[in-house]
Formats: C-alpha cells, structure tokens, sequence
C-alpha cells in the first residue's frame, strides 16, 4: 500500500515554488527544511502530516481549483442551501468532487449558463462591477417590439433610479404576439433584463443566458455540469484582463 508519501520536489512545485530541477537546487543548497530538519535529495513528504519550509517560510499547497459550466434549469436558485427548502443549484453539482460556489447568479425564474468555482480570486474578479464581463441572453418576450423599444433597450433604461449601460440587442425571429431577441449586457443588476423589458411594456416568457463572456452554452443539457476547458478558462481570464475601466 501506499504510504501517501511524494517526492520533496513534487511537493514543491505542486505547490508553486518553483519547477522541480529549481526544486532540486534549493534543497541541494540546504534551503529546505522538513519539520525543522535540513532536507537532502531523495526525500519524501506527506502532504498532510509533515510541514516543509524553504528559507525559513512554510509551504502551503496550492488548492486544486474547479471550474465548472452548469445549465441551470427554471425552476432552482442560485445559492448552495436555502432555509426555506426550495430547490438550490447545489442539488445539481453534489457530484463535482468540490466544494464549488455560482459566480454571480441567475434568478429562480431564469435558465441557462452559470458558472461555478471554488477559485476565490477568479469568482471576485469576474464578478467585479469593473470588468463589464458581456453576458449574452436569449429572451422570448411578448407581445411585440418596434424599433423604440429596440432603441430604447439598446441605449439605455432607467431602473431602480439608475441608467443601464448600453446593450446589444437583435431581433432573432418574431411571429404575432412573440418576438425571441438576443441581449448582450455588461452588468450584472438583479433582474436586469425582465426589468428592462418590464419598463417597455414587454413580458417575459423566456429568459436563457447562452453565453458569459467568450464561454458558450452550447449543447449542454438542462440540470448537467461539465469543467471548463483549458481553452474556455484561459479565454475568460483573458477578456477579465481586458476588460476594465470606468
């Protein structure tokens, strides 16, 4: 059996020291201590019983971060327990492996993209009012829209005493009594499109968020969760960078 020992190097590059050849040189070099002991090449460590120091500072290893797309379905709020028993979003992902939070959320009565982490820096940087992350909505409203309204949600609407900031609307297809619009916003206010579209005299029958940033639904299926790519992760944190300012 395992005795859940790993190589001293391992230990250090896993947790972000430095590569494992560096690694090498700072022990060689009488650098690193295992519980206040010089450690010597070929030693092993167990993560969980034994501390390692390297010049007098204790290592901690490095979290292992989960990066998770769901398709939340109507129906669920975005919270991890509630004390009124009603569905929550953690009955969906009790099988990731991790304890994994929403990043912002999505009401009860909507569907669609929300991601989850348990990367709190990621969480609060996307989250953050600054960085106008664009959120893209399918939205199936009734009864009509004129180019006003288009217009009007377009530029702005003032909601609880503030003005939204401009969004990209396009008419996706239309028959009488129901039009199906995409809506790209860059905030995050509570409830801001059904109050967007409230204030034009429209009604909500469908509210699905198809895409946060760069990282698309796609064919996930309604109450199913998968990790985000290497790809999609490296992409958000991208445009995160990029977006920014006032």
């Amino acid at each position: 059996m395992s005795d859940g020992k790993i190589r001293l190097q391992k230990y250090m590059s896993d947790s972000g020291v430095a590569s494992r050849r560096k690694s090498e040189e700072l022990i060689a070099a009488g650098k690193v201590k295992i519980n206040g002991k010089t450690a010597q090449i070929g030693d092993k460590v167990d993560p969980k019983n034994d501390s390692v120091s390297v010049e007098g500072q204790k290592l901690v290893p490095k979290a292992e971060f989960r990066y998770v797309m769901l398709y939340k379905p109507r129906g669920f709020i975005t919270t991890m327990s509630d004390e009124k028993n009603r569905k929550c979003v953690a009955e969906l992902v009790e099988d990731v492996g991790a304890r994994v939070y929403p990043v912002g959320r999505l009401d009860k009565d909507s569907e669609g993209l929300l991601l989850l982490t348990n990367d709190g820096e990621f969480a609060n940087n996307m989250m953050h009012p600054s960085k106008h992350i664009p959120k893209t909505y399918r939205v199936t409203v009734r009864p009509a829209v004129n180019e006003d309204i288009l217009n009007h949600l377009m530029t702005g609407i003032m909601i609880d005493d503030k003005k939204t900031l401009p969004a990209e609307v396009k008419v996706l297809s239309q028959e009488p009594g129901r039009v199906v619009l995409e809506i790209v916003i860059c905030e995050g206010r509570n409830r801001q499109i059904r109050k967007m579209c409230e204030a034009e005299g429209l009604e909500v029958a469908r509210l699905k968020r198809t895409a946060v940033g760069p990282v698309k639904l796609g064919m996930l299926k309604q109450g199913t969760w998968r990790d985000l790519t290497p790809q999609e992760l490296k992409s958000l944190k991208q445009a995160n960078r990029t977006k920014g300012g006032n």
